[in-house]
C-alpha cells in the first residue's frame, strides 16, 4: 500500500505566513482608501494640538502656577490647591447648579429629539416634512450670543412678547431672567429650542434603518399607529438613545460656557453660577490658573467615571455601549 501524499497547505496559511498576509492586505487597503485617509488627516492634527497637547498643562493643577515663572518654574504645592478647592463653599454652589441644570436637561430636553423624530417619521407629504425640518435645524446654527439676546427679550417683563400675552390675559408680569425658579426654566427651554431639532439627525436615519416589514406585519396583526411606533420604532432605535444617553452622562460636569454667559445675570448667579462660568471668572478674569486647572481636573475624573458607569449599565441591559 502506497504512503499517502502531505496535503497541500496554501502559502498563505504556511506557518509564518500571517504577519506577512496581514501587511499585504493592510497596504492594499491604505492605497485603495488614501484618500479617506488624507480627509483623516486635519482630524488627527486638530485632536493632536487641542485634545492631547494641552493635557501637558494638566501638570499646575500641582503647581502654584505665575506667569513670570512658567510652568517648570512654577513652585509645587502637590495637593494643595485640591484642599483648597474642596474647602471653598463656592465649589459646592457651582457643582450643584451644574449637576442640577444637567439634570433638568436630561430629564425634560434629552427625550423631545426622540419625539419629534418619530412625529416626522409619520409625516407622508416629503415638501411638508423637508419644511418643518429646515426650520428646526435653523437654531442650532444661531450663535448663543445672538439666540441669548433673542431670549432676554422675548421674556422681557415690559416689552417681551410673553409678558405682553400674560397682561393680556389678566396676568401679571414675571422677570423670568432675575427670578430663581424661572431662570433655569428658561434656560431648559431656550437649550430645546435650539438643539432638539438637530438632534433629530441621527434618530431620523435610525428609524430609516429600521426593516419595513415590521411594520406591514403589525399592521396585519391589527396593532394601531401608537403600537407601532410602541414595539416596532421605539425598539428599533433603542441602540441609537443608549449611545447618544451615554455621550449625554459624560457631559453632566460640563452645562456648557456660552449659553448660561449670555443668559446669566447677578440677580440669579445662585442658581446660573457653574463650572464652565466659574473657571472663566476665578481663573481668566483672577488669574487664578492652577486652582481652575485643579477643578477642571476633577470635573474630567467624574466625567470619565460617569460614562465608564453608564457605559457598563447600557451593556448589562443588552445593548451595545461605546466599547
Amino acid at each position: 500500500m502506497s504512503q499517502s501524499a502531505e496535503p497541500y497547505i496554501p502559502p498563505a496559511m504556511q506557518k509564518g505566513s500571517g504577519a506577512a498576509v496581514s501587511k499585504s492586505r493592510f497596504r492594499k487597503q491604505l492605497k485603495r482608501d488614501k484618500y479617506l485617509y488624507f480627509m483623516l488627516i486635519p482630524v488627527a492634527v486638530f485632536f493632536v494640538l487641542f485634545k492631547y497637547a494641552p493635557l501637558f498643562g494638566e501638570i499646575i493643577a500641582f503647581k502654584n502656577y505665575r506667569l513670570a515663572d512658567g510652568i517648570w518654574g512654577s513652585e509645587w504645592v502637590g495637593l494643595e490647591q485640591f484642599r483648597k478647592l474642596f474647602a471653598s463653599p463656592e465649589f459646592y454652589t457651582v457643582l450643584r447648579n451644574t449637576l442640577l441644570l444637567n439634570l433638568y436637561s436630561l430629564v425634560f430636553a434629552f427625550p423631545v429629539p426622540i419625539i419629534l423624530a418619530i412625529l416626522l417619521n409619520e409625516v407622508t407629504r416629503s415638501s411638508y416634512k423637508r419644511v418643518l425640518q429646515n426650520l428646526l435645524y435653523i437654531p442650532h446654527f444661531i450663535s448663543w450670543v445672538v439666540l441669548g439676546s433673542i431670549v432676554i427679550a422675548i421674556l422681557s417683563p415690559s416689552t417681551g412678547i410673553v409678558n405682553q400675552l400674560m397682561q393680556w390675559v389678566g396676568l401679571g408680569p414675571i422677570y423670568f431672567m432675575a427670578d430663581t425658579f424661572w431662570w433655569p426654566v428658561s434656560f431648559i427651554t431656550s437649550s430645546i429650542w435650539k438643539e432638539a431639532g438637530f438632534g433629530t439627525i441621527l434618530y431620523l436615519a435610525a428609524i430609516s434603518g429600521i426593516d419595513p416589514t415590521l411594520y406591514e406585519a403589525s399592521k396585519i396583526d391589527g396593532a394601531s399607529k401608537f403600537r407601532q411606533i410602541w414595539h416596532v420604532t421605539l425598539p428599533g432605535i433603542r441602540g441609537t438613545a443608549a449611545i447618544l444617553l451615554i455621550l449625554r452622562v459624560g457631559q453632566m460636569m460640563d452645562v456648557g460656557f456660552e449659553q448660561v454667559y449670555a443668559m446669566k445675570n447677578s440677580a440669579v448667579s445662585q442658581v446660573a453660577e457653574v463650572i464652565s462660568t466659574y473657571v472663566y471668572t476665578r481663573g481668566i478674569e483672577n488669574l487664578q490658573y492652577s486652582y481652575t486647572t485643579a477643578l477642571g481636573l476633577f470635573q474630567s475624573l467624574i466625567a470619565f467615571i460617569l460614562v465608564i458607569s453608564v457605559n457598563r449599565l447600557i451593556k448589562t441591559m443588552g445593548e451595545r455601549g461605546l466599547w
